[in-house]
């Protein structure tokens, strides 16, 4: 084993996570919104000036303004705790005691070593313990943890630990097969690979309950198998 120390390039295009929390300092929030976008505007432009970009140009002069905006209001917009989607439970008065599937959700998200797209399916399934949420707010959550800057191996567990803690059950098991395009846009330039994640908690360590549920997400049709 070599004794040469690996400097962040390095380490970074090995796709390492530091935890399963999102790094964040903790005044993240004290700075409001709009002072957020009107800061990220002037570095960004100091950016575009150091490419040797031309902002008086029509095209580009908003572009800044653009991208700040899109940073706090979209694609990063599931930092803010307060964009959180509030998930409600219903009784489960079917007793419906087998798992639900919610199949090919698509995400995008940004690789936090390059700022560059991730994009893929998830593929989310729990047994009720006697109370169920709205189909919608399993994509939802989702889409809030895929809005910040993230590894996949992250997104995956945040996913499935919130779903573990608002539907009050262990079992749950959480899929995603994604694109990176720091992966296929820049350095290896490899753009047919995907990378899997998954994680399994609860009946979901089962292989009777894990297979069924790797067999329907993978089957070309739509019913249960």
């Amino acid at each position: 084993m070599s004794n040469t120390p690996l400097d962040n390039d390095d380490i970074l295009d090995d796709h390492v996570a530091s935890s399963y929390d999102t790094p964040l300092r903790p005044d993240a929030f004290e700075m409001d919104d709009e002072l957020k976008k009107e800061l990220i505007a002037k570095h960004f432009k100091e950016i575009m000036q150091i490419l040797g970009m031309d902002l008086t140009d029509d095209s580009l002069a908003g572009t800044p303004r653009r991208v700040a905006k899109m940073y706090v209001e979209e694609v990063f917009s599931g930092l803010n705790p307060k964009n959180k989607p509030k998930a409600r439970l219903f009784e489960n008065k079917f007793g419906y005691n087998q798992m639900l599937v919610e199949k090919d959700i698509t995400f995008y998200s940004h690789c936090e070593h390059h700022f560059v797209p991730i994009y893929g399916k998830a593929h989310v399934a729990y047994i009720s313990s006697g109370e169920v949420i709205g189909l919608s707010k399993i994509n939802r959550i989702v889409q809030y943890y895929s809005k910040r800057p993230q590894v996949q191996e992250r997104l995956t567990v945040q996913i499935a630990n919130e779903l573990r803690k608002v539907l009050k059950t262990e079992d749950v098991g959480v899929v995603i097969d994604a694109n990176h395009m720091c992966v296929s846009s820049r350095g290896v330039g490899d753009t047919n690979s995907k990378t899997g994640t998954a994680h399994f908690s609860g009946k979901f360590l089962e292989e009777k309950y894990k297979n069924e549920f790797l067999n329907y997400i993978n089957s070309p049709g739509n019913g249960m198998v």
